[in-house]
């Protein structure tokens, strides 16, 4: 699998916000978008996601489903954690679960998803109780509960601490190792190994 741009632009109102991005990503790799604030880095991530048009160029995924758009291969985690104050953690994580898996919520993922991101004592604790930190574990768990081969990830260490920065990093260090691939917009690394790298907002 492959996700391939080429000379993507993308704007925003009358503005260019981005233009002439190209990158490929194959499965087994890190793609992180890096640059000043207003570069463009949640802008490009959010078109690859399908939520943004194209002003220019060209997006495609190399080697998925036949027919299906490129945001039904993603996990998108973008600034919200996509979190329901009223529900519990185990219902936010059923929700995404069912949502993200066509309908379908396994009990044994959100186990290890719950374990994985040390969230297995606040199972039963409404959403809204819980600290930035603990509401952003919540947000990146849903990246367990269901099988999508593409990552994109917005500042996805903001809120986190060292040791839960550690364990992202770990987990993505599993999915590229099981062929999936990864796009992060970050400020600061990541702790990966050897990561590729966009710099937008200058010579790319």
């Amino acid at each position: 699998m492959q996700l391939i741009a080429e000379k993507v632009a993308v704007a925003r109102g009358s503005r260019l916000v981005v233009e002439n991005a190209s990158f490929n990503v194959r499965a087994g790799d890190v793609l992180q978008l890096t640059g000043p604030n207003g570069a463009g880095k949640t802008t490009l991530i959010r078109a690859v996601a399908g939520f943004l048009s194209l002003a220019g160029g060209s997006l495609r995924l190399d080697g998925g489903k036949a027919d299906t758009p490129i945001a039904e291969h993603c996990h998108y985690v973008g600034h919200l954690n996509g979190v329901k104050a009223k529900q519990t953690v185990a219902e936010n994580l059923a929700f995404w679960a069912e949502y993200l898996g066509g309908g379908r919520a396994d009990a044994t993922r959100i186990d290890a998803a719950l374990d994985a991101f040390g969230l297995t004592p606040l199972t039963t604790i409404a959403a809204g109780y819980l600290s930035a930190g603990q509401k952003r574990r919540v947000g990146l768990a849903r990246l367990l509960v269901a099988d999508r081969p593409i990552w994109l990830l917005d500042e996805p260490t903001v809120s986190l601490d060292a040791a839960s920065t550690g364990i992202l990093a770990k987990l993505i260090q599993r999915h590229v190792a099981s062929g999936g691939l990864v796009l992060a917009a970050t400020h600061i690394p990541l702790g990966l190994a050897t990561p590729q790298e966009l710099k937008l907002g200058g010579a790319a």
